[in-house]
């Protein structure tokens, strides 16, 4: 034992390490304040070397926040850090953006304070403390054009949420009056569902002559639809059905307001990056199915204003529609330089896996669990492409087989989204992978494994002949 302890080692085998003294922390950010933001009140803390009242409290109308961003302006913060604490944070933010302050906008998960009594006075001047260290880290905002933009879409799909359920009660009531319509049409709200209906409020009860309404395109014969709508027409039954149509037309007037004023919002932005040389135009996508339009389509114009704006087509991506690509144009923006790289990307939308790993093995491996409306729209993405002929189907259909549909499902949304990553930074054109070609580089790989296998157990891999 005396001779371990002489060489430097532990007994158990273990190398003494020297000790070294703890570094204290560096002040990153020595002009930066805190604030924990409520409904009626907002607690504020600056360095305790920059007034005698380092922390203090205001009210949430608009004069008493002006006087709160005069104080900070007074004490020579240039950085302002706060929680997402639902929307109450967005007029104090543009404020202070106004005024040319850096704001941070945290995650309330990521800032977990110690045991002890909470209050929202320690609770700003944590904040405050946490972010001069540096220790925080801000959340992804776009500029302001697309953050009214996203204003714009976000709402268009409440009013879509909100119009669903008067499609369920329409067909509760036909239910309930033994009318099978939903039966013998794939969707009651199209146009001969419509006119079926309309025709039912305006007093038409002859099922024959309702039937007469069906478009040639429609499946069910005529004589299934007039014996589908044979049935016992009440008084109370038709009042929902007629107030539920009433609904479906408000909101489906409502969203028509709001897709004109994002086709206005559209026009007003003007280009950020210059188209390539090799696409002009959108590209050419294959021809659409007959009745093949939804209701909850967007303008026609969208994909022409998509590509003025950014320079390049993501709808030309297989599974990126008008509406999906929208909605990525709102939520990410335009500019995808603050993700350095792909990676970092795929982590910000929750679709790059975590590895929990401790002693050097992998404990868990799981993706973030994030509300990222992004990521949301990627994942739908991916699920249109999981029955197409394209590459992406492919591989969509490779993974179920080894994994499951759900991580399936995960990795071709990933891989989604490194494209239209890729797009958006480099602003190439997409250039579609043949499937053949997929296939082929696939059983390329399979067979490099298998004579690295073969080799590795002394055998060897021979083709059967043709």
């Amino acid at each position: 034992m005396n001779k371990a302890r002489k060489s430097g080692q532990r007994p158990n085998g273990g190398r003494r390490l020297p000790a070294k003294a703890a570094e204290p922390l560096a002040i990153l950010e020595p002009d930066s304040a805190g604030l924990d933001i409520g409904k009626a009140e907002i607690y504020a803390a600056v360095p305790p070397d920059r007034d005698p009242e380092p922390v203090r409290s205001y009210a949430t109308f608009t004069p008493d926040l002006q006087a709160l961003v005069d104080w900070l302006v007074a004490c020579r913060i240039k950085s302002v850090v706060m929680e997402s604490t639902g929307v109450y944070w967005i007029p104090i933010y543009e404020m202070l953006e106004a005024r040319g302050l850096h704001c941070l906008l945290v995650n309330a998960r990521h800032i977990k304070y110690v045991p002890g009594r909470k209050a929202d006075e320690l609770d700003c001047q944590w904040l405050q403390k946490c972010h001069s260290f540096g220790l925080l880290r801000g959340s992804f905002r776009p500029d302001a054009e697309m953050i009214q933009l996203r204003t714009y879409l976000r709402h268009r799909a409440e009013l879509i949420e909100r119009r669903s359920p008067a499609i369920l009660h329409m067909q509760k009531a036909l239910h309930q009056m033994n009318l099978q319509l939903d039966v013998v049409l794939s969707d009651i709200m199209g146009e001969t569902g419509q006119a079926i209906l309309r025709d039912i409020l305006r007093g038409e009860r002859d099922p024959v002559k309702l039937a007469q309404h069906r478009n040639p395109y429609c499946h069910a014969s005529q004589e299934t639809i007039a014996k589908a709508l044979t049935g016992h027409y009440r008084d109370d039954y038709l009042f929902v059905l007629r107030q539920s149509i009433e609904c479906y037309d408000f909101y489906t007037q409502q969203i028509a307001v709001c897709d004109a004023q994002v086709e206005q919002l559209f026009a007003a932005i003007k280009p950020r990056f210059a188209p390539s040389a090799t696409q002009t135009q959108p590209a050419p996508t294959p021809k659409p199915k007959r009745n093949h339009a939804h209701r909850n389509d967007p303008a026609t114009a969208t994909r022409q204003h998509i590509l003025r704006i950014t320079g390049v087509d993501p709808v030309a991506i297989e599974g990126i529609s008008k509406t999906i690509a929208q909605t990525l144009l709102a939520e990410v923006g335009t500019d995808v330089t603050p993700w350095p790289t792909v990676k970092h990307f795929a982590a910000w939308l929750g679709l790059a896996p975590k590895n929990d790993t401790s002693a050097g093995k992998t404990l868990r491996s799981r993706t973030y669990s994030a509300a990222n409306r992004a990521a949301q729209a990627f994942r739908m993405a991916a699920l249109s492409v999981v029955r197409s002929d394209c590459a992406l189907g492919l591989f969509y259909r490779r993974l179920k087989a080894r994994s499951g549909p759900k991580q399936a499902l995960v990795a071709t949304a990933h891989k989604l989204a490194r494209i239209y990553y890729c797009m958006m930074r480099d602003h190439t054109p997409y250039l579609p992978q043949d499937p053949a070609a997929y296939t082929e580089a696939v059983r390329q790989r399979e067979l490099k494994a298998l004579h690295r296998k073969a080799a590795k157990l002394g055998c060897v891999v021979q083709p059967l002949p043709a």
